[in-house]
């Protein structure tokens, strides 16, 4: 079976910076997969999301998505992965309804519309569906300048799912979020995964929710530390508690 998601000796070298903030990384995902990218800041995490998502350019090194050279196939692979980034993307100046209209006709979805009642009927389904989830349901005709913190994150995350990706990548899409949110959110990712095989890739601090993955790959300056499932890399202990010895252990040898 073809990965859904190979990297080979990846490296990204900002200019005029003295190391490489991404140093040669490797590792396969697996169709359906839940995979964990774990690191302190500043390890690298984000910056091989962005690479991976098309956003960055790599220095070097080999990347494939669901079949499709990073390269070659830049639109292929954007079509199939849905993006929830670390820092918000969403316009201000437009209501949360608004922000995902032009997302779906960005993506081919649904040809857009001036206005909301005009959309079809499955794209009116999907968005009601998905608000639902986070708990947008009576604020998606708001103005995203009204919008908290966690409410951005909520409409982000229903803008990741509205074309149903095949990989979902993730970077801290928790922060900000309620208790209650956090765990619809999971519950209903846990779901995806299940019916769709959706490929998730997820980058948190919350590290309790990286113990169920499948497997965990652990980064530190660029390079990465530890591989494995959660049992693998914690050894009997949390996998907190690993983390927090693997990435000391690595400090006290740089």
């Amino acid at each position: 079976m073809i990965p859904i998601i190979e990297v080979k000796n990846l490296v990204k070298r900002y200019k005029k910076a003295d190391e490489n903030a991404v140093d040669g990384v490797s590792f396969s995902v697996e169709e359906g997969e839940f995979f964990a990218f774990l690191g302190p800041n500043g390890a690298g995490k984000t910056t091989t999301i962005s690479v991976l998502t098309t956003t960055l350019s790599k220095t070097a090194g080999d990347v494939r998505i669901a079949g499709f050279d990073l390269d070659r196939h830049e639109k292929e692979v954007r079509q199939r992965i849905g993006v929830i980034f670390q820092n918000h993307s969403l316009d201000k100046n437009l209501t949360a309804e608004e922000n995902i209209r032009f997302h779906a006709s960005l993506y081919g979805l649904h040809s857009f519309r001036p206005f909301y009642s005009l959309m079809s009927k499955d794209y009116k389904k999907r968005l009601a569906e998905l608000a639902d989830v986070v708990g947008l349901g009576r604020d998606l005709f708001k103005p995203i300048k009204s919008y908290s913190g966690g409410m951005k994150r909520k409409l982000e995350i229903v803008r990741g799912l509205m074309h149903n990706p095949r990989v979902l990548f993730l970077d801290e899409p928790t922060t900000g979020l309620d208790p209650l949110s956090r765990k619809n959110v999971w519950s209903y990712l846990q779901d995806v995964r299940k019916k769709d095989k959706t490929t998730i890739f997820l980058t948190t601090h919350y590290l309790e929710e990286a113990e169920s993955a499948d497997h965990v790959c652990i980064i530190n300056h660029g390079r990465i530390v530890a591989y494995g499932t959660p049992r693998d890399i914690s050894h009997e202990k949390s996998l907190e508690e690993a983390y927090l010895e693997i990435i000391t252990n690595e400090y006290a040898r740089a």
